[in-house]
């Protein structure tokens, strides 16, 4: 797997929606490049901070009505501008 394929797999990775096989190759680039597990690690704590930044005082635990697929698009649509690794 390249760095470039990591991006495009990377939504349904952390949803636990990739094939088997597809899911080792994934974890195999994890273990043998580090810019990648930066790259993961950074997109982790982006969806974590946008999730808080919606948060309603009264639900700290509990997001504040932004639907799953509004974060996955506008991801998916930040992705789509990166410059290939």
């Amino acid at each position: 797997m390249t760095c470039r394929e990591l991006t495009d797999f990377i939504v349904d990775y952390l949803e636990g929606g990739l094939a088997p096989e597809v899911h080792a190759r994934f974890e195999h680039h994890l273990m043998i490049c580090p810019a990648c597990v930066r790259y993961l690690t950074a997109y982790r704590a982006t969806i974590t901070l946008g999730f808080e930044a919606f948060e309603d005082e009264d639900q700290s635990a509990e997001r504040a009505g932004v639907p799953e697929s509004l974060v996955r698009g506008v991801l998916a649509a930040l992705n789509a501008g990166r410059p290939p690794a």
